[in-house]
């Protein structure tokens, strides 16, 4: 059979669009002499659509789309499309399901079976899962079609399978003759290269081909990567789609298993840079913004997330503003002006001493400088408000700056550097912010190396450094990930090799900065435990490891 593997970008609710979209690549598939061809999960209505599915015109919308826009372009060309559907028994329950629309008909339909309620999914709140597991006959092929996590629940795969039922071993026991999977499985570091393990040793245990059909794009802080394949039933990975970008490819099932392997995948800093101006250029598309503003204080984090802005809204939508104070060096302050230089964007400079002074006046007795914590974030503060006053006036959205290990132990300030509409490296690790500044300067320097070079300070009092107040990056960030990604305990840290009483001490500040991330703008989410909806502490709580 000749499928058309259909790499989408859709919008959550946006679903005229969305539709036009999935009928302009069924056109070209046809065109192609495809005989079937596949989108990702919910691509009607994007994904994940979450507390709109309890509006019931936004499913009859979908519903109208499904009907008077993509079937009657259905006829001579078989259609796998995800959307939600109604429960035939109870209409007020859900189902995520893949339909086949063949000649202006719904010939079938496949309900995702397992339904994933940990990080940041929670499709239970949403969802009925499927009551069996059923194959399509099509064409003279029986297609064993299955939904994003019903294929990552695999017992000879996982030490600890998550669910009980196992899809593909119920699916193979109908004698399939190919498994396709639509998916909309949101990117972290690793994650192709763990999905393209798992397949390929399914393939192989179960001698049969499998189609895995992304999503890609930005949908709020999800980035969705595509790399879209097909599996022969050796386990070779014959075709893949591109990474990060809307793609289609064509597949004939006969001669997959004659189609040279392609090489391993290996994610690298690259794969990083590559999401963040995906969800970056998606967020600002799929909200109407189109200009940004940085407050850039030639610090290196302002530094990586201006230049991911320009790269992903071109460097005429965005404006970079230094608002120095009488602790910014003057190494700093060149750097700022070095990097708008070099990126060719609109620089102002616009310096908030009299402000301070006039807080300070207002405050300190005889007009003093305390030097105390109240007047640091006072400067925080003043620049966030004039990046405000910016974006009000002039229609940019703010970009925050702080990077995760900042936000993760609460080295950041309400109402200050984290105001603004979107934090674009929140989940970036410091160390890794570096790794990202090497790599935008892999060609020429845009980042002045004084920026990458010089010790990380806030800047806020004299002679100020990062290290006054925290560990080493090195060190701060592996115990950071050991604590956020990995879940380990004090003790399971402490045995890494790690001092006790540093671990301690930023555990503690990860656990009494919770109020302060809860107030954060969003951000993209690029490692395995980003804080956000994928990770939910109370605030307040009394537990104290």
């Amino acid at each position: 059979m000749k499928i058309a593997l259909a790499q989408l970008n859709p919008t959550v609710g946006d679903i005229k669009n969305n539709c036009e979209k999935i009928i302009k690549y069924i056109k070209e598939a046809k065109k192609a002499n495809m005989e079937l061809i596949v989108f990702p999960e919910l691509s009607i209505i994007g994904y994940p659509p979450k507390d709109l599915l309890y509006n019931p015109d936004f499913l009859e919308t979908s519903y109208s789309a499904l009907n008077e826009i993509i079937l009657p372009e259905t006829n001579d060309i078989g259609v796998i499309v995800g959307t939600a559907t109604k429960d035939k028994e109870k209409d007020y329950l859900l189902h995520n399901s893949a339909l086949l629309l063949y000649n202006g008909k719904i010939i079938g339909q496949a309900d995702k079976t397992l339904l994933p309620n940990y990080d940041v999914f929670d499709e239970q709140r949403y969802f009925e899962p499927a009551k069996e597991r059923q194959c399509f006959d099509f064409k003279g092929m029986r297609l064993a079609v299955n939904i994003c996590e019903d294929i990552w629940n695999d017992k000879d795969f996982w030490e600890r399978p998550r669910y009980d039922i196992d899809v593909l071993e119920e699916q193979y026991k109908l004698n399939p003759d190919i498994f396709i999977n639509i998916s909309a499985s949101p990117y972290n570091l690793g994650k192709q290269e763990l999905r393209t393990r798992m397949v390929k040793q399914i393939s192989k245990k179960y001698k049969l081909p499998l189609i895995y059909v992304n999503q890609v794009g930005g949908n709020d802080e999800l980035i969705f990567d595509g790399n879209s394949f097909a599996i022969n039933s050796n386990g070779d990975r014959v075709v893949n789609l591109r990474s990060f970008s809307e793609d289609m490819a064509f597949v004939d099932t006969e001669n997959l298993d004659e189609l040279k392997p392609l090489q391993e995948i290996k994610e690298d800093i690259s794969w990083v840079h590559d999401a963040l101006i995906l969800g970056l250029k998606d967020y600002f598309r799929k909200t109407g913004f189109k200009k940004a503003v940085v407050g850039l204080s030639g610090g290196i984090d302002s530094a990586v997330t201006c230049a991911l802005a320009v790269k992903a809204l071109g460097r005429e939508n965005v404006v970079g503003v230094s608002m120095p104070s009488r602790y910014s060096s003057e190494g700093s302050k060149d750097d700022a002006r070095d990097l708008a230089q070099n990126l060719g964007i609109q620089y102002r400079v616009i310096p908030i001493e009299d402000v301070f002074k006039s807080y300070i006046s207002i405050f300190n007795k005889d007009g003093d400088v305390l030097g105390d914590l109240a007047e640091e974030n006072l400067q925080a503060r003043i620049r966030g408000n004039y990046l405000m006053f910016i974006s009000n006036r002039e229609g940019y959205m703010v970009l925050t700056t702080g990077n995760k290990s900042e936000i993760a132990v609460g080295y950041c300030t309400l109402y200050g550097d984290m105001s603004g509409g979107l934090a674009v490296i929140s989940d970036v690790p410091k160390t890794m912010v570096y790794e990202l500044a090497k790599y935008i300067n892999r060609d020429k320097i845009i980042i002045p190396l004084s920026t990458i070079k010089k010790a990380p300070s806030a800047e806020l009092r004299p002679n100020q450094k990062d290290t006054d107040s925290l560990p080493p990056y090195e060190i701060l960030d592996d115990i950071l990930k050991l604590y956020i990604e990995d879940d380990k305990s004090i003790s399971e840290i402490v045995s890494r090799g790690y001092d006790e009483d540093i671990v301690r001490d930023v555990i503690r500040k990860v656990n009494n900065a919770e109020y302060k991330r809860k107030q954060a703008a969003p951000g993209l989410k690029v490692t395995t435990k980003a804080f956000g909806v994928g990770r939910r502490m109370p605030i307040a709580q009394k537990f104290r490891p």
